[in-house]
């Protein structure tokens, strides 16, 4: 048992091993390999196994640097949707009590209390101000 932990941990010396867009890429495969076993179509299997071979190369790969960029390109990604979701739903938990403008001037999101009726807004970024209807 040892003896193959070994040659297991000097195979793999070097190498990138799983990360988070390795994992997504072993997720996906088994998402279209269980597709192409509900309708049977074959473009299913296909594109399965492509995507499983090139999360098997990710993580067998050498060339850390390159598998690293990557990784943290999906990442970058995958926090700008979790915090773009996450004021969505704030938003969404206050559209109540205040309206929601974007600045003319940079576009930062600026909240007003509702029912003011027109009022002058204030950018608290870039102070541009501009007038609209609460």
């Amino acid at each position: 048992m040892n003896s193959l932990r070994e040659r297991m941990t000097r195979f793999m010396y070097g190498r990138y091993g799983a990360d988070q867009l390795s994992k997504l890429y072993l997720g996906l495969a088994i998402v279209f390999l269980v597709l192409n076993l509900l309708t049977g179509l074959g473009i299913f299997y296909l594109a399965g196994m492509a995507v499983l071979i090139y999360g098997m190369y990710r993580s067998f790969s050498k060339n850390t640097a390159k598998m690293s960029a990557q990784n943290q390109k999906y990442l970058n990604w995958r926090y700008q949707r979790a915090v773009k979701y996450s004021n969505a739903k704030k938003h969404w938990a206050q559209r109540k009590e205040y309206r929601f403008f974007s600045c003319p001037g940079c576009r930062q999101k600026v909240r007003v209390p509702r029912g003011k009726g027109k009022i002058a807004i204030t950018c608290p970024k870039c102070h541009t101000e501009f007038i609209k209807k609460s």
